[in-house]
């Protein structure tokens, strides 16, 4: 499987090869060099935007499983409108799921994440800023995000979080090191319901029912207007298709929490 450091060691190999035969042998143009380039800039892009990969650091995309198990997570909340009414619909179908909180929206509403606890929900660390220039942090800026973060959602239920999704999925050398002190287990998705960016519910839907599969973690957002019907309509699903919806602990068989 590609990652950073197999493709950077490849490259290197590459380029060294390539100028050790050009010096001994005969000149090589200059553009079979920048193609070299252009394809370790491509591949290392794409790796960074997309968390399953694996490229920058490990995450836990999708479990294998024999058992009719799924994982439904929420990014982006707490959220005033939304968040209690996911709860209810989560609670009347007795479905478990996870949330990856932001912590300026924590200390906004600090008894929603409270009440996610109680109700046996899972709690996760999505930084405290969910910043657009997340993917340019330097490592101890990042670090700093985790931690503070940690201590938000601490103060609020009393359990540090082990479980961290970054920002939009993305990574890099910097996350990676930043990761590497804070000890975070990383977590990622497989299907991603795109919910941010179609408002269209059946649209969404129709992006998430197809790859549904024992083991999958989908990604939802409880701060979108459509979360209510998508998560009402794919709870349906899921019931009528015999699924026990767990949280993340429990399809991961990891611990959530220090």
């Amino acid at each position: 499987m590609l990652n950073f450091k197999r493709v950077n060691i490849s490259a290197v190999i590459l380029l060294l090869s390539m100028v050790l035969y050009a010096v001994f042998l005969t000149v090589i143009p200059l553009y079979f060099y920048l193609i070299v380039f252009f394809a370790w800039l491509i591949i290392t892009s794409i790796g960074s935007f997309n968390i399953t990969w694996n490229y920058h650091v490990k995450a836990i995309n999708f479990v294998q499983t024999e058992t009719k198990q799924i994982a439904i997570t929420f990014d982006d909340g707490p959220n005033i409108q939304y968040t209690q009414k996911v709860l209810g619909l989560l609670e009347e179908f007795n479905a478990k799921a996870s949330f990856f909180c932001i912590g300026k929206q924590i200390e906004k509403y600090p008894e929603l994440l409270r009440e996610i606890n109680e109700k046996g929900h899972v709690i996760g660390n999505h930084t405290f800023n969910h910043s657009n220039n997340w993917g340019f942090l330097s490592t101890k800026k990042i670090e700093k995000e985790l931690l503070f973060t940690d201590r938000v959602i601490e103060k609020v239920i009393n359990k540090k979080p082990r479980f961290f999704r970054p920002p939009f999925g993305v990574t890099n050398p910097s996350i990676a090191k930043a990761l590497n002190k804070t000890k975070h287990r990383v977590l990622g998705w497989s299907i991603r319901s795109l919910d941010t960016v179609i408002e269209d519910e059946n649209k969404v839907l129709k992006r998430i029912l197809p790859k549904i599969k024992p083991g999958a973690i989908i990604l939802l957002h409880d701060n979108q207007n459509n979360v209510v019907p998508v998560l009402e309509q794919l709870l349906i699903f899921l019931k009528n298709n015999n699924y026990n919806i767990v949280s993340l602990e429990t399809l991961t068989n990891e611990k959530a929490y220090e």
